[in-house]
């Protein structure tokens, strides 16, 4: 039981980590980004592409490609996303959507439906002694640097003057406006924000999952389940709740396995009825 839930542990590192970015694109827009899988298959893919063409390997990746993605998602917010964003939030969700389902096709005519094959990076190939059980070492190794990558950005956004200005322009973004902070300037970088940490996390998943253009399609629902279970807008719910649905999901494929492809949803739904904003959301947000 222990072991499977460290499993789920481990499985809640990459869904904290694509909540977070969910999280603070939505708390900054206010845009239910449909692309946050396709970038972070993106990310998989760029480790992928780096090493088989230019040999690059697994570190290298791991800090050039979220840059790379970041700056994309720079361009993106600032040729589609900043024009859709006064409108009907539903335009946004329609461009996301079709980005998501063009990326994927696009993917998928270059590398087709098979699954590429990335290794682990050397030095964790290895297996590590917790104790009562030996696990792999690049799971422990992914555990440690997501927890130390979402406690980075909670720290940010609670303890510095940049983060209390992002705060200030999510919650706030008229007062923050009428105290001469421009809002429109943040909200650039925050968004290439997001889609880092989703290639991040696509980098990150590489070595230990399968890489194929469907990857993130297949995740990025449990993802958004994730975000509302959390709260909308909410990073710490987000982070929190990433976690335990990784570990509930990990102890129901062990004691409920007919009910482990729903439990998340069936655990969203009583979340909901009890909660409508989610377990940390604001009031304000559910409005």
């Amino acid at each position: 039981m222990l072991q499977q839930a460290f499993n789920g542990l481990v499985s809640g590192a990459f869904f904290a980590l694509l909540a977070l970015g969910l999280a603070v694109i939505f708390g900054m827009l206010g845009v239910v980004n449909l692309a946050h899988g396709a970038f972070y298959m993106l990310g998989a893919f760029g480790a992928f592409i780096a090493l088989d063409s230019f040999g690059l390997n697994f570190w290298i990746s791991l800090v050039l490609v979220p840059v790379l993605l970041g700056v994309g998602g720079i361009v993106l917010e600032r040729l589609f996303i900043r024009r859709l964003t006064p409108l009907d939030p539903l335009y946004n969700l329609l461009f996301t959507f079709g980005l998501a389902l063009i990326l994927q096709d696009l993917v998928k005519r270059e590398y087709g439906v098979n699954s590429q094959p990335y290794p682990r990076p050397s030095g964790l190939d290895g297996t590590v002694d917790l104790g009562l059980f030996t696990y792999p070492s690049y799971q422990v190794f992914v555990l440690g640097i997501s927890v130390a990558v979402c406690l980075v950005v909670w720290f940010v956004l609670t303890r510095t003057r940049v983060g209390m200005i992002v705060r200030a322009a999510t919650e706030r973004p008229e007062l923050t406006r009428a105290l001469g902070i421009d809002v429109g300037r943040w909200v650039t970088p925050v968004f290439g924000f997001g889609v880092a940490l989703a290639a991040f996390a696509g980098v990150l998943a590489a070595p230990m999952r399968a890489i194929n253009p469907l990857m993130g399609a297949n995740l990025i629902i449990t993802v958004f389940a994730v975000v509302v279970i959390g709260g909308l807008g909410s990073v710490f719910g987000s982070v929190v709740s990433g976690f335990v649905i990784g570990v509930v999901s990990a102890l129901g494929d062990l004691y409920v396995p007919a009910l482990s492809q729903i439990l998340v949803f069936i655990l969203m739904a009583a979340v909901l009825l009890w909660r409508p904003t989610g377990l940390f959301g604001r009031e304000e947000a559910f409005r």
